[in-house]
């Protein structure tokens, strides 16, 4: 085996969002494995949009395709400029930003609508950001076991402002088929912009009741949509 998967594999490739890595991915991972998925996860520095679309790309090029592409928050913008590379067959967002060709995180969160949480981000120490570790529990993670969450915590990742800043050049949504879970009580994309992109990017929506890090708590979940989107596009292809 050379590592590539050829044309009728069956190959996930997950990209982790801001303030943490990938390896909140493993129980999805896990999952996946067990039902005979190829999968890969993607670390991506967070430092800025280009830099993590081109390591997302390194990781795509490991595969001949068709692969489903999977961010979860920040990795939604990530997969929404990376999904046109021709391997990818299919997007599946997970509380994720489905951004417009021209937006960036940042022009999609600068005027919140009335009543909705803010997260707690930290003024930018050299042009990067954290989550207020006091308050991460509550805003990131409140299904996710105490001692789990309190370690995302300490061991965030800092997300540069220039990943936020990112701007979009083509939104592979418009070209190719998505999915998206809407995270119900998720405190740091509220639902109905979760609804707004989805709905936007005409994107099969499920809803769950959970955080987040949905991603980390109900794995099972999040694979069944994952299974879900692989089905979907090996139906079309057949």
């Amino acid at each position: 085996m050379d590592g590539r998967a050829d044309s009728t594999s069956k190959t996930i490739v997950l990209v982790h969002g801001g303030f943490v890595d990938g390896s909140g991915w493993e129980e999805v991972y896990r999952i996946l494995k067990k039902d005979g998925y190829n999968v890969s996860v993607v670390q991506n520095p967070t430092i800025s949009l280009e830099d993590d679309v081109a390591v997302t790309k390194r990781v795509l090029a490991t595969h001949k395709g068709p692969v489903i592409l999977v961010g979860h928050s920040y990795g939604g913008a990530v997969i929404t400029e990376a999904g046109n590379d021709p391997t990818v067959a299919g997007l599946v967002y997970i509380t994720a930003f489905a951004l417009e060709k021209g937006e960036s995180v940042s022009s999609l969160i600068q005027n919140p609508p009335p009543g909705a949480p803010v997260p707690p981000i930290l003024p930018p120490q050299d042009g990067f950001l954290f989550l207020d570790k006091t308050r991460f529990y509550a805003s990131f993670a409140a299904d996710v076991g105490a001692d789990k969450a309190a370690f995302m915590a300490d061991s965030q990742v800092p997300w540069g402002v220039d990943a936020l800043s990112g701007k979009i050049g083509e939104a592979a949504w418009r070209t190719k088929p998505s999915w998206y879970l809407v995270a119900t009580d998720d405190k740091m994309i509220p639902p109905p912009a979760q609804r707004f992109m989805s709905k936007r990017a005409g994107s099969t929506v499920v809803e769950v009741a959970g955080s987040h890090a949905i991603y980390v708590s109900q794995p099972d979940a999040v694979a069944k949509l994952i299974n879900t989107a692989a089905k979907g596009i090996n139906k079309k292809a057949n």
